[in-house]
């Protein structure tokens, strides 16, 4: 049974054990940030943590990466 979070105020479908870069992915959402310098856009790059171009705040909770954290239910998360 699928839930939702919410990303960037919109709502997405999540599947149970599914991480908040694979829901993000699955929603078609391929970037989400960018660098500092320059400009370049970034998402999910490895997948798997070693990198932190995936970066996302959830529930206001300083930056997290995406690739690691598990959806939960209700989840907020904020990109920017």
């Amino acid at each position: 049974m699928t839930f939702q979070i919410t990303i960037d105020g919109r709502p997405v479908p999540v599947t149970p054990g599914q991480t908040i870069g694979a829901a993000l992915h699955a929603a078609g959402v391929r970037s989400w940030r960018t660098t500092r310098f320059g400009g370049r856009p970034r998402g999910l790059f490895c997948g798997i943590g070693v990198c932190f171009d995936c970066l996302v705040t959830v529930n206001g909770r300083p930056p997290e990466r995406a690739c690691l954290l598990e959806a939960r239910p209700g989840d907020e998360v904020t990109t920017s």
